[in-house]
Protein backbone atom coordinates (compact mmCIF):
# COMPACT_ATOMS: atom_id res chain seq x y z
CA UNK A 1 0.00 0.00 0.00
CA UNK A 2 1.06 3.33 -0.59
CA UNK A 3 -0.58 6.56 1.01
CA UNK A 4 0.40 9.76 -1.19
CA UNK A 5 0.07 13.54 -0.35
CA UNK A 6 0.02 13.09 3.68
CA UNK A 7 0.24 15.51 5.80
CA UNK A 8 2.91 14.59 8.59
CA UNK A 9 3.51 17.35 10.70
CA UNK A 10 2.95 20.15 8.14
CA UNK A 11 5.11 18.73 5.40
CA UNK A 12 3.52 16.21 2.43
CA UNK A 13 4.86 12.88 2.28
CA UNK A 14 4.30 9.49 0.84
CA UNK A 15 4.33 6.29 3.04
CA UNK A 16 4.82 2.82 2.21
CA UNK A 17 3.19 -0.39 3.85
CA UNK A 18 4.27 -3.85 3.87
CA UNK A 19 3.42 -6.69 5.50
CA UNK A 20 1.66 -4.99 8.03
CA UNK A 21 4.63 -1.96 9.09
CA UNK A 22 5.85 1.17 7.73
CA UNK A 23 8.52 0.29 5.06
CA UNK A 24 9.58 3.66 3.92
CA UNK A 25 8.46 7.36 4.07
CA UNK A 26 9.51 9.65 1.36
CA UNK A 27 9.12 13.32 0.07
CA UNK A 28 9.49 11.87 -3.73
CA UNK A 29 5.68 12.71 -5.84
CA UNK A 30 4.41 9.44 -7.39
CA UNK A 31 1.09 9.51 -8.93
CA UNK A 32 0.25 5.89 -7.66
CA UNK A 33 -1.23 4.70 -4.51
CA UNK A 34 -3.92 6.29 -2.42
CA UNK A 35 -4.10 9.86 -2.49
CA UNK A 36 -4.86 11.65 0.83
CA UNK A 37 -4.98 15.26 -0.56
CA UNK A 38 -2.86 16.54 2.48
CA UNK A 39 -5.06 14.65 5.52
CA UNK A 40 -3.40 14.69 8.26
CA UNK A 41 -1.27 11.01 9.58
CA UNK A 42 -1.06 9.92 13.09
CA UNK A 43 -0.27 6.39 14.56
CA UNK A 44 -3.31 4.55 15.76
CA UNK A 45 -4.87 5.48 19.06
CA UNK A 46 -4.06 2.97 21.86
CA UNK A 47 -6.73 2.83 24.88
CA UNK A 48 -5.09 0.97 28.19
CA UNK A 49 -8.23 1.64 30.45
CA UNK A 50 -11.50 0.70 28.74
CA UNK A 51 -14.44 -1.18 30.23
CA UNK A 52 -16.69 -1.21 27.11
CA UNK A 53 -19.11 0.98 24.61
CA UNK A 54 -21.98 1.39 22.66
CA UNK A 55 -24.05 -0.82 25.15
CA UNK A 56 -20.86 -3.97 26.16
CA UNK A 57 -19.57 -4.27 28.72
CA UNK A 58 -16.13 -5.70 28.96
CA UNK A 59 -17.49 -8.34 31.45
CA UNK A 60 -20.01 -10.11 29.09
CA UNK A 61 -16.58 -11.47 27.21
CA UNK A 62 -17.99 -10.00 23.93
CA UNK A 63 -15.02 -7.91 22.47
CA UNK A 64 -16.06 -7.57 18.77
CA UNK A 65 -19.05 -4.96 18.43
CA UNK A 66 -16.39 -2.77 21.31
CA UNK A 67 -12.99 -3.14 18.44
CA UNK A 68 -15.35 -2.21 15.78
CA UNK A 69 -16.82 0.97 17.35
CA UNK A 70 -12.93 1.50 18.64
CA UNK A 71 -11.58 1.37 15.48
CA UNK A 72 -14.04 4.11 13.98
CA UNK A 73 -13.59 6.62 16.37
CA UNK A 74 -9.41 6.28 15.75
CA UNK A 75 -8.63 3.83 18.64
CA UNK A 76 -5.95 1.07 16.79
CA UNK A 77 -5.62 -1.20 19.65
CA UNK A 78 -6.88 -1.71 23.42
CA UNK A 79 -6.84 -3.30 26.33
CA UNK A 80 -10.19 -4.47 27.54
CA UNK A 81 -10.32 -3.66 31.25
CA UNK A 82 -12.04 -5.79 33.69
CA UNK A 83 -13.88 -4.70 36.68
CA UNK A 84 -13.68 -6.10 40.57
CA UNK A 85 -15.65 -8.98 40.74
CA UNK A 86 -14.88 -12.34 41.20
CA UNK A 87 -12.03 -14.41 40.08
CA UNK A 88 -13.97 -16.81 38.01
CA UNK A 89 -15.74 -14.09 36.14
CA UNK A 90 -12.59 -12.41 35.72
CA UNK A 91 -11.37 -15.15 34.18
CA UNK A 92 -14.19 -16.14 32.16
CA UNK A 93 -13.67 -12.54 30.24
CA UNK A 94 -9.76 -13.36 29.94
CA UNK A 95 -10.14 -16.94 28.47
CA UNK A 96 -12.74 -15.42 25.73
CA UNK A 97 -11.79 -14.91 22.28
CA UNK A 98 -9.55 -12.32 21.51
CA UNK A 99 -9.23 -12.76 17.36
CA UNK A 100 -11.70 -9.40 16.81
CA UNK A 101 -12.35 -6.83 13.74
CA UNK A 102 -11.65 -3.94 14.26
CA UNK A 103 -8.98 -2.66 17.15
CA UNK A 104 -7.11 -5.31 18.35
CA UNK A 105 -6.76 -6.33 21.58
CA UNK A 106 -3.10 -6.23 23.43
CA UNK A 107 -4.06 -8.15 26.37
CA UNK A 108 -5.97 -7.48 29.37
CA UNK A 109 -6.17 -4.67 32.15
CA UNK A 110 -7.27 -6.18 35.61
CA UNK A 111 -8.51 -3.07 37.70
CA UNK A 112 -8.96 -5.19 40.96
CA UNK A 113 -10.09 -7.16 42.89
CA UNK A 114 -6.79 -5.96 44.79
CA UNK A 115 -8.16 -2.09 45.83
CA UNK A 116 -8.53 -0.35 48.91
CA UNK A 117 -12.10 -0.55 50.06
CA UNK A 118 -12.05 3.15 51.09
CA UNK A 119 -11.05 4.57 47.82
CA UNK A 120 -12.87 1.74 45.63
CA UNK A 121 -14.61 4.86 43.59
CA UNK A 122 -17.55 2.58 41.54
CA UNK A 123 -16.25 -0.95 42.31
CA UNK A 124 -18.60 -3.47 44.09
CA UNK A 125 -16.68 -3.82 47.65
CA UNK A 126 -18.08 -7.21 48.09
CA UNK A 127 -15.64 -8.74 45.70
CA UNK A 128 -12.06 -7.10 47.11
CA UNK A 129 -9.26 -8.58 48.43
CA UNK A 130 -5.64 -8.60 49.49
CA UNK A 131 -3.57 -9.66 46.83
CA UNK A 132 -2.79 -13.24 45.80
CA UNK A 133 0.19 -13.69 43.32
CA UNK A 134 -0.73 -17.24 43.22
CA UNK A 135 -4.34 -16.50 42.27
CA UNK A 136 -3.14 -14.44 39.87
CA UNK A 137 -1.21 -16.25 37.59
CA UNK A 138 -3.72 -18.65 37.05
CA UNK A 139 -5.66 -15.50 35.09
CA UNK A 140 -4.26 -15.81 31.14
CA UNK A 141 -3.92 -13.02 28.57
CA UNK A 142 -3.12 -10.11 31.57
CA UNK A 143 -1.10 -7.03 30.54
CA UNK A 144 -1.84 -4.88 33.41
CA UNK A 145 -3.10 -5.02 36.59
CA UNK A 146 -4.38 -1.80 38.93
CA UNK A 147 -3.67 -2.67 43.02
CA UNK A 148 -3.46 -0.41 46.09
CA UNK A 149 -0.15 -1.07 47.52
CA UNK A 150 -0.98 -1.00 51.22
CA UNK A 151 -2.39 -3.93 51.49
CA UNK A 152 -0.90 -6.97 52.68
CA UNK A 153 0.88 -8.77 50.15
CA UNK A 154 1.18 -6.30 47.46
CA UNK A 155 4.93 -5.51 47.78
CA UNK A 156 5.23 -9.62 47.32
CA UNK A 157 3.17 -9.60 44.67
CA UNK A 158 4.43 -6.78 42.64
CA UNK A 159 8.01 -8.09 43.12
CA UNK A 160 6.55 -11.38 41.58
CA UNK A 161 4.16 -10.13 39.12
CA UNK A 162 5.48 -11.02 35.50
CA UNK A 163 2.91 -7.51 34.04
CA UNK A 164 2.79 -4.15 33.95
CA UNK A 165 1.46 -3.00 38.28
CA UNK A 166 -0.32 -0.19 37.62
CA UNK A 167 -1.42 1.80 41.47
CA UNK A 168 -4.42 2.68 41.65
CA UNK A 169 -8.16 2.66 43.81
CA UNK A 170 -5.17 3.42 46.38
CA UNK A 171 -5.33 5.04 49.89
CA UNK A 172 -1.30 4.50 50.33
CA UNK A 173 1.04 7.24 51.40
CA UNK A 174 3.93 8.67 49.60
CA UNK A 175 5.90 5.83 51.63
CA UNK A 176 3.93 3.39 50.73
CA UNK A 177 3.88 4.33 47.03
CA UNK A 178 7.93 4.86 46.93
CA UNK A 179 7.97 1.08 48.29
CA UNK A 180 5.86 -0.04 45.90
CA UNK A 181 7.78 1.54 43.25
CA UNK A 182 11.28 0.51 43.82
CA UNK A 183 9.36 -3.30 44.28
CA UNK A 184 8.48 -2.30 40.22
CA UNK A 185 5.04 -0.58 40.30
CA UNK A 186 5.49 1.32 37.01
CA UNK A 187 2.24 3.49 36.30
CA UNK A 188 -0.68 5.37 38.31
CA UNK A 189 -4.72 4.06 37.30
CA UNK A 190 -6.41 7.68 36.59
CA UNK A 191 -4.47 10.11 38.19
CA UNK A 192 -6.00 12.16 40.66
CA UNK A 193 -9.16 9.87 40.95
CA UNK A 194 -9.76 7.12 43.77
CA UNK A 195 -6.63 8.16 45.32
CA UNK A 196 -5.66 10.80 48.17
CA UNK A 197 -4.75 13.95 46.94
CA UNK A 198 -1.21 15.22 46.78
CA UNK A 199 -0.89 17.80 49.54
CA UNK A 200 2.27 20.00 50.87
CA UNK A 201 3.41 17.69 53.64
CA UNK A 202 1.60 14.47 52.47
CA UNK A 203 2.53 14.21 48.83
CA UNK A 204 1.02 10.62 48.47
CA UNK A 205 0.81 8.33 45.57
CA UNK A 206 0.85 11.33 43.47
CA UNK A 207 3.93 12.79 44.62
CA UNK A 208 5.46 9.76 44.62
CA UNK A 209 4.64 9.03 40.81
CA UNK A 210 6.71 12.16 39.86
CA UNK A 211 9.65 12.22 41.68
CA UNK A 212 10.03 8.77 40.60
CA UNK A 213 9.26 8.94 36.78
CA UNK A 214 6.26 6.95 36.76
CA UNK A 215 3.94 6.84 33.88
CA UNK A 216 0.21 8.36 35.05
CA UNK A 217 -2.31 7.29 33.19
CA UNK A 218 -5.73 10.30 33.45
CA UNK A 219 -9.09 10.46 32.01
CA UNK A 220 -9.73 13.32 29.89
CA UNK A 221 -13.20 13.35 29.44
CA UNK A 222 -13.20 17.03 30.97
CA UNK A 223 -15.56 15.34 34.49
CA UNK A 224 -12.97 13.17 35.71
CA UNK A 225 -10.58 15.60 36.24
CA UNK A 226 -10.49 19.96 36.00
CA UNK A 227 -8.64 21.50 33.46
CA UNK A 228 -6.62 23.02 35.55
CA UNK A 229 -5.60 19.68 36.71
CA UNK A 230 -5.13 17.97 33.53
CA UNK A 231 -2.55 21.02 32.47
CA UNK A 232 -0.88 20.63 35.99
CA UNK A 233 -0.20 16.62 35.40
CA UNK A 234 1.05 17.84 31.96
CA UNK A 235 3.62 19.65 33.63
CA UNK A 236 4.20 17.37 35.88
CA UNK A 237 4.88 14.16 34.00
CA UNK A 238 5.29 15.43 30.68
CA UNK A 239 4.00 13.68 27.06
CA UNK A 240 6.74 11.30 27.27
CA UNK A 241 4.89 9.86 30.92
CA UNK A 242 1.29 11.00 30.76
CA UNK A 243 -1.27 9.11 29.36
CA UNK A 244 -4.31 9.64 28.06
CA UNK A 245 -7.27 7.25 28.51
CA UNK A 246 -10.77 7.17 28.11
CA UNK A 247 -12.34 4.85 31.08
CA UNK A 248 -15.08 4.35 29.23
CA UNK A 249 -18.41 2.16 30.19
CA UNK A 250 -20.50 0.95 27.80
CA UNK A 251 -22.60 3.68 27.78
CA UNK A 252 -19.73 5.53 25.42
CA UNK A 253 -21.64 5.72 22.16
CA UNK A 254 -24.96 5.75 23.59
CA UNK A 255 -27.41 8.06 24.43
CA UNK A 256 -28.56 9.09 28.23
CA UNK A 257 -29.99 6.23 29.72
CA UNK A 258 -29.93 4.01 32.65
CA UNK A 259 -27.28 1.28 32.65
CA UNK A 260 -25.42 -1.78 34.98
CA UNK A 261 -21.98 -1.64 35.86
CA UNK A 262 -20.66 -4.64 37.77
CA UNK A 263 -23.96 -5.34 39.56
CA UNK A 264 -24.86 -1.36 40.24
CA UNK A 265 -27.40 0.60 38.46
CA UNK A 266 -25.74 3.54 36.84
CA UNK A 267 -27.51 6.44 35.58
CA UNK A 268 -26.47 8.66 32.62
CA UNK A 269 -27.40 12.71 32.92
CA UNK A 270 -25.77 14.80 30.22
CA UNK A 271 -22.95 12.26 29.08
CA UNK A 272 -22.07 11.59 33.20
CA UNK A 273 -22.34 8.41 34.14
CA UNK A 274 -23.13 8.35 38.19
CA UNK A 275 -23.87 5.69 40.52
CA UNK A 276 -27.03 6.45 43.01
CA UNK A 277 -24.74 7.91 45.75
CA UNK A 278 -23.17 10.69 42.94
CA UNK A 279 -19.86 8.80 42.61
CA UNK A 280 -18.39 8.89 38.73
CA UNK A 281 -18.80 5.40 37.29
CA UNK A 282 -16.60 5.92 34.32
CA UNK A 283 -16.91 7.91 31.13
CA UNK A 284 -18.58 8.09 27.99
CA UNK A 285 -16.07 9.39 25.79
CA UNK A 286 -14.01 7.49 23.74
CA UNK A 287 -10.01 8.01 23.66
CA UNK A 288 -10.38 10.42 20.13
CA UNK A 289 -12.65 12.56 21.99
CA UNK A 290 -10.29 12.83 25.26
CA UNK A 291 -6.90 13.78 22.97
CA UNK A 292 -9.54 16.75 21.58
CA UNK A 293 -10.60 17.79 24.62
CA UNK A 294 -7.10 17.69 25.88
CA UNK A 295 -6.11 19.71 22.85
CA UNK A 296 -9.50 22.24 23.99
CA UNK A 297 -7.40 22.61 27.29
CA UNK A 298 -4.65 23.97 25.71
CA UNK A 299 -2.03 20.77 25.30
CA UNK A 300 -0.02 21.02 21.82
CA UNK A 301 -1.94 18.50 19.30
CA UNK A 302 1.41 16.38 19.20
CA UNK A 303 1.74 16.19 22.85
CA UNK A 304 -1.91 14.73 22.68
CA UNK A 305 -1.45 12.53 20.47
CA UNK A 306 2.22 11.08 21.61
CA UNK A 307 -0.02 10.77 24.66
CA UNK A 308 -2.25 8.27 23.33
CA UNK A 309 0.46 6.54 21.27
CA UNK A 310 3.75 6.57 21.47
CA UNK A 311 3.52 7.04 25.16
CA UNK A 312 1.36 3.92 25.94
CA UNK A 313 3.10 1.73 23.32
CA UNK A 314 6.54 2.59 25.18
CA UNK A 315 4.93 1.17 28.45
CA UNK A 316 3.30 -1.95 27.07
CA UNK A 317 6.87 -2.47 24.83
CA UNK A 318 5.13 -2.21 21.38
CA UNK A 319 6.59 -1.55 18.31
CA UNK A 320 3.44 0.72 17.85
CA UNK A 321 2.82 4.44 17.75
CA UNK A 322 5.47 5.93 15.94
CA UNK A 323 5.38 6.92 12.10
CA UNK A 324 8.90 5.71 11.22
CA UNK A 325 9.92 3.03 9.52
CA UNK A 326 9.87 -0.49 10.91
CA UNK A 327 6.72 0.46 13.10
CA UNK A 328 3.40 -1.28 13.04
CA UNK A 329 1.20 0.33 9.91
CA UNK A 330 -1.89 1.04 12.64
CA UNK A 331 -2.32 4.70 11.74
CA UNK A 332 -5.45 7.34 11.69
CA UNK A 333 -6.35 9.93 8.93
CA UNK A 334 -7.76 12.63 10.01
CA UNK A 335 -9.22 16.12 9.00
CA UNK A 336 -8.28 19.58 10.12
CA UNK A 337 -11.14 18.82 12.85
CA UNK A 338 -9.64 15.59 13.94
CA UNK A 339 -12.37 13.78 12.28
CA UNK A 340 -11.25 10.45 11.34
CA UNK A 341 -11.33 9.97 7.24
CA UNK A 342 -9.88 6.33 7.12
CA UNK A 343 -8.17 4.05 10.34
CA UNK A 344 -5.67 1.70 9.05
CA UNK A 345 -4.61 -1.21 11.45
CA UNK A 346 -1.81 -3.76 10.13
CA UNK A 347 -1.51 -2.30 7.24
CA UNK A 348 -5.26 -2.45 5.81
CA UNK A 349 -8.01 0.39 5.81
CA UNK A 350 -10.75 -1.12 8.30
CA UNK A 351 -14.09 -1.14 6.47
CA UNK A 352 -17.20 0.18 8.48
Amino acid sequence: MLLTNANINGTLKNISIQNGKISDITQTTQDEGIDLHGCSVFPGLIDIHTHGAIGFNVMDGQFNEISLYLAKNGITSWLPTTITMDINSIKRVTDSDINVDGAKILGFHLEGPYISLKYKGAMNEKYIKNPDILEFNKIKNVKMVTIAPELDGSLDFIKKSKVIVSLGHTDCDYDNAIEAINAGAKCLTHTFNAMPPLLHRAPSLIGAAVEKNLYAQIICDGVHVHKAAIIAAYKMFGCDRMILISDSMQAAGMSDDVYEFGGKIVTVTNGIAKLQDGTISGSTSNLLQCVRKAVEFGIPLIDAIKMATQTPAKLLGLNKGILEKGYDADLIIVDDDLNIVHTIINGKIIKF
